[in-house]
């Protein structure tokens, strides 16, 4: 019988409305003896059960609720959820019988399992996990994966420093079936690889493939600057749509590696792009020349933490109105954030003072969110995170006119 924890009389209004974070400060008394990462059961101060959740012991939210109501977390809990995880992905277009076989199918709280990210990429699925709590599930999530898909390989990419959060230590390992070093699959037609065992996040940025669709609108006969460009998956998009020339700059000559195979999946010659390796922030800071049609500016987190708002905002205020500078009069400037602490109103501002002080005005032609597979839930609004925008860049005097 699981242990149970009674929250604060009003408390429980938040959780009425499907949100599933419980904070220690709602919590009234709790049962004895209640281990870090254990499932419990939730109550209101009425006796009313509110769900089942992961306790965390190390952080200021103390309950994560897996389920609306009192029930078993076990394996075939798990395969419920992977099947209807599954199902939604379908329903949107992906998965393995259509032309996108590289998607995230389950998002964390958004999907209702709260500490865990699982990608598939056709039948090798690359899952992290963030809580001790989803940490102490893992083998039934382990087995509900193999009995939902049969899968080829599970491989897990728990190599995240925010574990230590939970007090976990940092994992990466191949859980079931043997190891691949990287996997092919295909993004709205387009093929790519990912380097699954080495590569940022589990192998690929799978949340930006709106984003690439819209990019590639834009992209006929532009010359193109594509400013972190990982592994280059943007300038496929990009390349296939007709762009002149597009300049992949990253800080990590692995991910300029994958460049070059992306680009021979996709059958594009190594006259349509170029590879520069480079620290960006030293490359932009020598660089004000306006000589881009299009500039792509898609940074990791500059903010890590809440503590760093302050200096991540300087940093994105410099990046972008470096960036700008290089874009000519009435060209593309796409830039993102996908820093959870750095909200779109301060982002915002950050981008109009940038261009403001380099005296070129910015005409939004799009807004775009992270893709359809990383699901931002009503019930969750903390799992929006990546904010992206299209602009036209008009010079200002011109702009006046």
């Amino acid at each position: 019988m699981s242990k149970s924890i009674i929250l604060k009389q009003g408390k429980e209004a938040t959780c009425g409305l499907g949100h599933p974070w419980i904070f220690s400060g709602a919590i009234e008394k709790k049962d004895d003896n209640i281990e870090h990462g254990e499932v419990v059961l939730v109550k209101a101060c009425d006796g009313v059960v509110i769900g089942m959740g992961a306790y965390s012991g190390k952080s200021m939210i103390a309950v994560r609720i897996f389920d609306f109501k009192e029930t078993e977390i076990d394996e075939e809990w798990f395969v419920a959820k992977l099947k209807s995880a599954e199902a939604h992905r379908e329903f949107l277009g992906y998965g393995p019988e259509s032309d996108t076989t590289g998607y995230r199918l389950i998002f964390g709280e958004s999907d209702g399992v709260p500490g865990l990210v699982l990608d598939r990429y056709g039948d090798v699925f690359v899952l992290q996990i963030s809580t001790k709590g989803m940490e102490n599930l893992k083998e039934n999530l382990v087995a509900a994966i193999k009995k939902v898909f049969n899968p080829k390989t599970i491989i897990e990419r728990s190599d995240m420093s925010s574990r230590q959060a939970e007090g976990l230590p940092e994992a990466k390992s191949v859980l079931f079936g043997d190891e691949v070093a990287e996997v092919e699959f295909l993004e709205n037609g387009y093929k790519f690889t990912a380097d699954l065992m080495n590569g940022q996040k589990t192998g690929f940025f799978l949340d930006q493939k709106d984003l690439r669709l819209e990019i590639a609108k834009f992209a006929d006969k532009k010359t193109i600057m594509n400013l972190f460009s990982y592994t280059g998956a943007t300038s496929v998009y990009a390349i296939k749509s007709g762009a002149k020339k597009i300049i992949n700059l990253d800080g990590s000559e692995e991910a300029l590696a994958g460049v070059d195979k992306n680009a021979k999946l996709n059958k594009i010659p190594k006259t349509r792009y170029e590879k520069l390796h480079a620290d960006i922030f030293q490359y932009l800071s020598e660089k004000n020349v306006p000589e881009f049609d299009m500039v792509i500016l898609d940074p990791p987190a500059l903010i890590k933490a809440r503590n760093g708002i302050e200096s991540g905002i300087k940093a994105y205020h410099f990046i972008n109105r470096a960036a700008m500078r290089l874009v000519k009069d009435g060209g593309i400037f796409v830039t993102s954030s996908c820093s959870h602490f750095l909200s779109v109103d301060d982002f915002v501002k950050t981008l109009k003072r940038a261009s403001r002080q380099i005296g070129v005005n910015l005409k939004l032609i799009k807004r775009v969110s992270q893709s359809a597979d990383h699901p931002m839930s009503i019930y969750f609004p903390e799992g929006g995170y990546l904010k992206s925008f299209i602009f036209k860049v008009e010079n200002e005097s011109k702009a006046k006119l």
